[in-house]
This record gives C-alpha cells, sequence and structure tokens, in this order.
C-alpha cells in the first residue's frame, strides 16, 4: 500500500512515524517567514520527512503548482494529521482507498481548528481521537475509530496535544491496514445534530479578563499555553503566563480584579471575579520565563500593583 501524508504541525509527527513503511511522499504548508529577520524555518513535519528520507512537498494552496503532481503519486490512501488546509474533492477522490483524517476530539463534538484548546477551556472532563473518513465537509466524515480519553486537571494544551498525538500514532497504521484488507474505507455516520464547532484561536484571546471567574482564567491559561499563551499587562507591560492554578481564598472585600493579594514561594496570587488565580510561571516583556515568585521578588512593590 503506498500512502501520501499530510501535516504541518508536531501533532503530526508520530503518526508520520509510524506510517513511515507505507509513505512515499509527505504533503505540508509551506513554511512562512517568522520573526523580526523574517527567517523562514522548516516546520516539524519537514524536518522529520527530510530525517526520514521521505521526498516533500510544499504549499499554500491546491492551485499551486506544486500541488498538481500529487495526483500523480498513485497513492491508495491518504492520511491526514493536523494538515491545515481544506482539502478539495478533486484530490480526495485521488486515492484508490480513499483519505482518513485524525481529529483530536471525540467527533461530531468540537469539529474545527482547536479542539482540544477549547475542550481545555470550556472546562471538559473527558476528549478523545477519531480516525474519519473525509469528505469535502470539515470534520464530518464517517467515523472509521473513536476512544475516549480523560484530560488531566492540570493538564494543558501543550501536554494533551503531546499525549494524543502519540495515541494516533499508534492507532493509525491498524486503521489503515484495515482499509486496505477491505480495499475501502467504511465507517458509521456521525450525528450532525450533536456537532460542534470550535473557532480559531486568536491572538486576541490570550489577554485575560481578570473580572472572570478563576477557574476560567486558569483554564485559559492551560489552553493557550503554545499560542498565543495567556497574557496580562503590569504597569503597561505585558506579562504572558505560562502556568496557574485556582487560589484558596474569596475575593477580599474592596480588592478589584486583578490586584495582588499575597505572594509566597507558589507564586503570586491575584484577585478575580470570583475567587483568586495563582501565577506559577510567567514571562515578562525581554525577560526568560522564570518562576512567578522569582518574577515578584525582582519587581518593586509588587504587592501593591494591580494587573489588566
Amino acid at each position: 500500500m503506498t500512502v501520501v501524508f499530510f501535516g504541518s504541525s508536531a501533532f503530526s509527527v508520530p503518526a508520520l512515524r509510524s506510517t513511515r513503511p507505507s509513505v512515499v511522499t509527505v504533503v505540508t504548508r509551506k513554511t512562512k517567514p517568522k520573526g523580526r529577520g523574517r527567517l523562514l524555518e522548516d516546520n516539524e513535519v519537514k524536518r522529520e520527512a527530510l530525517a526520514l528520507g521521505l521526498p516533500v512537498v510544499e504549499i499554500d494552496s491546491f492551485k499551486d503548482e506544486a500541488a498538481q503532481g500529487i495526483a500523480g503519486l498513485k497513492a491508495d490512501l491518504f492520511v491526514v494529521a493536523s494538515f491545515g488546509l481544506i482539502i478539495p474533492r478533486r484530490f480526495l477522490d485521488l486515492p484508490a482507498i480513499g483519505c482518513l483524517n485524525v481529529h483530536p476530539s471525540l467527533l461530531p463534538r468540537y469539529r474545527g481548528p482547536a479542539p482540544m484548546q477549547w475542550a481545555i477551556w470550556n472546562g471538559e472532563k473527558v476528549t478523545g481521537i477519531t480516525i474519519i473518513a473525509m469528505n469535502e465537509k470539515m470534520d464530518s466524515g464517517d467515523i472509521l475509530y473513536q476512544e475516549e480519553t480523560p484530560i488531566g486537571p492540570d493538564e494543558d494544551a501543550h501536554a494533551l496535544s503531546g499525549r494524543l498525538s502519540r495515541r494516533a500514532a499508534e492507532i493509525v497504521p491498524r486503521v489503515a491496514g484495515e482499509a486496505e484488507r477491505a480495499a475501502v474505507l467504511r465507517g458509521l455516520p456521525q450525528d450532525e445534530e450533536k456537532a460542534t464547532y470550535t473557532p480559531m484561536i486568536t491572538k486576541e484571546m490570550g489577554k485575560i479578563e481578570w473580572s472572570a471567574d478563576a477557574a476560567r482564567i486558569v483554564r485559559q491559561v492551560r489552553a493557550l499555553v503554545d499560542w498565543p499563551t495567556a497574557c496580562t499587562f503590569l504597569e503597561g507591560r505585558m506579562v504572558k503566563v505560562f502556568k496557574a492554578r485556582p487560589g484558596t481564598r474569596d475575593l477580599p472585600t474592596g480588592r478589584a480584579p486583578g490586584s495582588v493579594l499575597a505572594l509566597s514561594e507558589e507564586g503570586i496570587e491575584v484577585a478575580a471575579g470570583t475567587g483568586s488565580v495563582i501565577l506559577e510561571e510567567v514571562q515578562a516583556e525581554n525577560k526568560k520565563r522564570m518562576a512567578a515568585s522569582d518574577f515578584a521578588r525582582g519587581y518593586r512593590q509588587i504587592s501593591e500593583k494591580q494587573f489588566r
């Protein structure tokens, strides 16, 4: 069986490794310039594909000239994991068996581009992995395989993504093997009445609103840890928050949301709309990431300040 693998992020890499024996080409999104120097840096999938000795096709769109050569690969199966582009119908029809997609949620819930982040932010206790037979609609194909897994109470999106990607790498070769033996992708239709959709995460979503409930702020920090990273402002300067947990006290009378309540080795306790949040790991502008307690020791009169 010949496989063309589509992926563009770190989540894709374990599945690429596990399907390597059948993969003939890797398709990934074209690298965009990053940083002040606008330097081009290969994404994780391209780096892994080159390390495995696989040819790589980079595209911005399926209208690109490079994409037109995919038809000539005569693939039996497309395997798609965190690719980042909608694959048009004419390309979905190319492989002899079909196209399977790895989605890190319990479809039909949390369709869309950011299922793990929104599951954490919304306070879900469980999520999962679903393998579907792709069609032209987003994440709506027949379910080939699905399993549930709990979300840890302190698990952030980075940890959850790593765990689900490793589990997906174990599942995909088995599902692909079953498809090869059947020479077709057979699954169960999704219940459209239960479908929910996740919006794209934007940079603006990172700003902490201290008037919110403490538990929701902590979930925001966990959900956005990789990008854009939850942030707040102290005397007009941005402070990124990488790790936080709910405090144990109620909001003191007369203390506005965002006010610093206490300092300890555990971190900086900040008033929220309901309850309080202990900041545990932060990064100030132009500084390195550090324990919040260390940040507080280096900030004059921080106990009298207010995060905004």
